[in-house]
This record gives structure tokens, sequence and C-alpha cells, in this order.
């Protein structure tokens, strides 16, 4: 007990003398280190550097904190007034309705979103149909139907005039000098450095838009590529040069021509999708009159591009093809007359010749290219009209008739195309 009792004397003592201002030998207060006095934090000095420093970063730390704050509130202002002005418009919009105009709407928006649905499912079933640029793109390097040979460092390039023409301004200046049928036409390049994988990939840059090569090659040939868009002059855009091809008919060689009936000469034939004609006894046919014209002449001809039919549907491919192995072209070729290729209008009614033409060139299916007007005896839409005791063909008739047009000239683009629009008409009526 005096034990404990003398250190509680001593500390008491110590806590004195610190209290009196330490020993002379400290000069000051040392800390200390105990249970009972714990150590002092140390403060920084406002005006020191390091003060400076983490007042800053408090400082940093609100505005951000303030700036947080006012996104995410001016963010639920934004929300709530584009929700109300939404909710305002179809308010205002239906606020006279009936309850059976509403019930009328709201079946409207789901049977577009079942319709939505359903062409998402028809699009991944079937196979996708080409673009003009992929069968222009086929029809340059299939070589059919070829109307000129282009001659450059010894290699022979076959051709087509009007793409040539339509397209290039060289080559327009150049075949202008070569207007016989098959010229084998000469190539001078002034431009250096043009091989002739590089004059090929020229050609096809021509016929589709692209050169077919690697981006990182094509962008290492900038100069080169500027050296020769100044000789061979930059083409405008492909869909604006088919587009002046169906409006103007310039180089044409061929015209479409519709028939009421079909001409004798020669024997009506079926194209098979195997590219083989074999004689047809009735149904739907497709006749090619003579170049001295011994079919009934129809008032309804469209001058239109062998090359162009060719690339894009399998049935006039076949047709050209065949007329060329039976050697009519030399008569077209002597008389220098154009290729007349006449259709039964049982078959293909006049009224779809330039919507036909349309979808051919500018892969655009517009039903407004209808010629209405036109009277066409015994087409489908008129038998089922006539049947279902209609006064007119609606429009979903006419789109049906133009997806099976496409169907009979093997042209899918025609056929799916009428997909989409038979689901607008279906979504408007």
């Amino acid at each position: 007990m005096d034990r404990l009792m003398g250190a509680n004397a001593s500390l008491t003592g110590a806590d004195t003398r610190a209290a009196g201002g330490g020993s002379a030998r400290d000069g000051g207060t040392l800390p200390r280190h105990s249970a009972l006095h714990p150590p002092h934090h140390h403060h920084h000095d406002p005006g020191s550097a390091a003060g400076l420093l983490m007042r800053a970063a408090a400082d940093d730390r609100k505005k951000k904190s303030k700036l947080a704050t006012l996104r995410k509130r001016l963010t639920r202002v934004r929300r709530q007034s584009r929700s109300h002005d939404n909710g305002r418009a179809v308010r205002e919009l239906t606020a006279t309705w009936t309850v059976r105009e509403l019930h009328s709407l709201n079946d409207e928006y789901e049977a577009s979103a079942a319709l939505k649905e359903l062409t998402a499912l028809t699009d991944a079933a079937r196979p996708p149909a080409n673009t003009v640029v992929d069968d222009l793109a086929a029809l340059y390097q299939l070589k059919y139907c070829t109307d000129v040979d282009l001659v450059y460092q010894d290699t022979v390039f076959p051709a087509h005039r009007a793409v040539l023409c339509i397209r290039c301004p060289f080559f327009r200046e150049l075949l202008a000098r070569h207007p016989e049928y098959g010229a084998r036409v000469p190539v001078t390049v002034r431009t250096p450095g043009v091989d002739v994988p590089l004059f090929s990939a020229l050609l096809r840059y021509v016929y589709t838009g692209d050169f077919g090569l690697d981006e990182a090659r094509v962008a290492a040939m900038g100069k080169l590529l500027t050296a020769l868009a100044h000789e061979f002059g930059a083409p405008n855009s492909l869909q604006q040069d088919l587009r002046t091809l169906l409006d103007t008919g310039a180089y044409s060689d061929a015209v479409l021509v519709f028939a009421s009936s079909p001409p004798p000469p020669p024997t009506p034939v079926e194209v098979d999708p195997g590219g083989e004609g074999v004689p047809s006894a009735g149904g739907a046919r497709g006749f090619v009159a003579d170049g001295s014209g011994g079919s009934r002449r129809s008032k309804c001809e469209l001058r239109c591009h062998k090359a162009i039919l060719a690339a894009r549907s399998a049935f006039f491919r076949n047709l050209v093809a065949r007329r060329a192995r039976s050697g009519e072209e030399l008569t077209e070729r002597a008389l220098n007359t154009p290729t007349r290729i006449v259709l039964d209008e049982q078959v293909i009614p006049r009224r779809y010749a330039r919507a036909l033409l349309t979808a051919i060139y500018l892969d655009l299916v517009d039903p407004a290219c209808i010629m209405r007007s036109s009277v066409s005896l015994g087409t489908l839409s008129e038998v089922q009209a006539a049947v279902a005791s209609r006064t007119h063909v609606t429009a979903t008739d006419e789109a049906m008739e133009l997806y099976h047009i496409g169907r009979f000239i093997d042209f899918p683009a025609l056929a799916h195309g009428m997909i989409c629009n038979t689901t607008f008409f279906f979504q408007l009526h």
C-alpha cells in the first residue's frame, strides 16, 4: 500500500513539474504517450503550402459534388419535361376521341408491332436479295452481254458501252470514236504506274463505285488515284447515273414492248431457272420479236439497256443470250436498230412497266410508278377483282401482282421489296 501511494505521489509531482514548464534541460513540455495523455494531432498552418493544397482539394470536392447534384437535377427535369410534352401531345390529340376510336388506335399499335416482328422473321428466313451494286459487279466479272472490247497492255477487257459512257467522261469520248458494235478499242493511259490489275480495278470502280481492294492499299495510292481522277474524270454517284439512264434512255440498245397478243415468230418459249428455253404450251411466257418489227406494235415502248436487264434478271439474261446464239443480233447490228423485247401483256401488264424498270435500275419499289390510267386486259389483279365483284384494283392487289412479276422474271429484289410494301399497305388499311 505504501509503495502504491508513493507511486501516485511521484506521478502527481511529475504532472506538477510538467505544468510548471518542465525541467531546464528539455526547455519545454514533452509529449506524453500514455493512456492518460494521448498524443496531440499536428495541425498544418493554413498559410503553409500543405494547408493551401488541402483547402484547394476540399473546395474541388465541394464543386464536383455541386456539379453532380446539378446534373442529376437537370436530367430529372429534362426527362420529366419530355414525358410531360409527349403526354400532353397525346392528350391533346385524343381529347375529343371516342372510346371506340381509342380502342382502334390501340389495336393499330398492336398490329404494327406484330407486323414488325413478322417482317423481321421473314427477312431472317429468306436469303437476301442482291443489290444493284452486287449485280453490276457480277456483270463485270462474268462478262455476259458485252458489246465492246477494251484492249489495255495487250489484255482484252470485254465491257458494256452504256455503263462506261454514262459513268466516265474518258470512256465516253473514247467510245464515241468507235461506235460500231463489238469494237476493239485500244486504251492508252497517260498517268504512270497503272498496270493491268489496277486498270481492272479501275473498271470495277466504274461499274460499282468500289475498287475491290483493301482500304490500306487504296489509301497508299492516294496520289495515283488523284491523278487518275483528273485524267478519267470523277463520276457521279452510281444511283444518279443509273437514274439518268432510266429517265433519258441515253445509250439504250433495247426497247421493252408490251403486246396484248403474242407475235407469231419466233415460237413462244418459257425460261426455266437453269437458263434453257423450252417450248411452252400456254401459261406464262416471254416473247422476243424479230428486228423487222413483225409483231403487232404496242403503244407502250420503253427504251432500256440489255446490260442492266441481264444483270438484274435471269429471265432477261437468258432471253438476250438466246438471241445472240440464234444470230438475230447480226440483223439488228446491220440495220443499227435496238433489240425489241416484246412481253405478253397478259403476263406482265404494261401498267407495271415503269415500276418494273425503276426497281431494276434503282432498287426502288415505288407503287407510284404504276400507270393506273393504262388499260390492261386479262391481268391477274383484274380477274381477281372481277371474281370478288370489286370495281377497281386495290393497292394490295397491285403489290401482290408486282410480287408475282418479280418471281416470274427471277428478280428477287422486286419480290422482296413488294413484301415490305404489302406490309406497309396492310398497316395503312
